[in-house]
């Protein structure tokens, strides 16, 4: 097994709304939020969905790594309801191999509310459902020692049973990969969540303002400096300016794509992981593996969805 994902298992329901309806709502564009079921049910009772989708941020990148041949996995925590049926079935039919034994659950399968506003920016409103309530009885200890490199979300880490799942895998595994996920994330768990790049973690991907608000720097050429020392791989999105990896000395710079029609950002980081750790698997070049996550976050950007079929 090349990559396992560990991250939350949601339903992803594509919407597109005004500027107005986030504002009504209280929502700040570009961010994730976490609701309750309630809230949940109130949101989508004035939404028309465009599309409904397996998803959930690492669920993405594995899927991103099966398009591209890669032999992955996940394991994400599902209830054996309808939604997680068809989550099941929706990474099966894009040959990643599911990890999690479903079973009758209080708690139903977690569904994320993607809004899609007329600048293509998402705003997400989440409801994790049981995929938060992810405990290391629920990891296959076997299949991550197996594996060459897991991958883990910001977006999952909790106090908690997250956190005890987090320090199973990362006890288990020969190398490991996370995303910071969002600027939330990082400022809701930043003592933790440094240790983890300091201490725990092969490979770290973030956009600028995550990093810039987990290490409190005030520039990229902090950023930098913080990442030689660490000597482990930072992997840095930053929009229209391209991308930056920094291993020790090396700092690797690379171009965004010019010229695009841009319909809607949903998953480019994801598809971005995914196409660096397709290179990196495949002992390319940090700067190939670059290229490579920029030409797959190109293409999902000029879709709907999180999908690149």
């Amino acid at each position: 097994m090349k990559v396992l994902g560990i991250g939350n298992a949601i339903i992803d329901v594509i919407c597109k709304v005004g500027d107005n309806f986030l504002v009504k709502n209280k929502l700040t564009k570009g961010t994730m939020k976490l609701i309750n079921e309630e809230e949940f049910q109130k949101l989508l009772s004035s939404l028309k969905p465009e599309k409904t989708v397996a998803g959930g941020s690492v669920a993405n990148s594995i899927v991103g790594l099966a398009q591209l041949k890669n032999d992955v996995s996940f394991i994400g925590k599902i209830n054996d309801d309808i939604f997680g049926l068809n989550y099941e079935k929706s990474l099966v039919s894009e040959k990643v191999k599911y990890l999690y034994n479903k079973k009758k659950e209080k708690t139903p399968t977690g569904t994320c509310l993607i809004l899609v506003t007329p600048d293509s920016e998402r705003t997400m409103c989440t409801f994790l459902g049981i995929s938060g309530n992810i405990k290391p009885d629920d990891l296959n200890d076997e299949k991550i020692r197996e594996s060459e490199i897991i991958f883990l979300e910001g977006y999952l880490w909790d106090k908690g049973n997250p956190k005890k799942t987090f320090d199973k895998a990362l006890a288990l595994t020969k190398k490991s990969a996370m995303t910071l996920s969002d600027k939330f994330c990082v400022d809701r768990h930043k003592d933790d969540f440094f240790h983890l790049v300091k201490n725990s973690l092969d490979i770290t991907f973030a956009n600028e303002q995550e990093i810039l608000s987990l290490i409190s720097a005030k520039n990229i050429e902090d950023v930098i400096n913080f990442a030689k020392e660490l000597k482990k791989i930072i992997v840095i999105t930053r929009s229209a300016k391209g991308s930056i990896a920094i291993y020790g000395s090396e700092v690797i710079e690379c171009n965004s794509q010019k010229n695009l029609n841009i319909i809607d950002l949903t998953g480019a980081g994801d598809l971005f992981a995914a196409g660096f750790l397709h290179g990196y698997i495949n002992k390319r070049t940090i700067k190939e593996s670059l290229e490579k996550g920029t030409e797959m976050a190109s293409k999902i950007i000029q879709v709907i969805g999180a999908r690149l079929n």
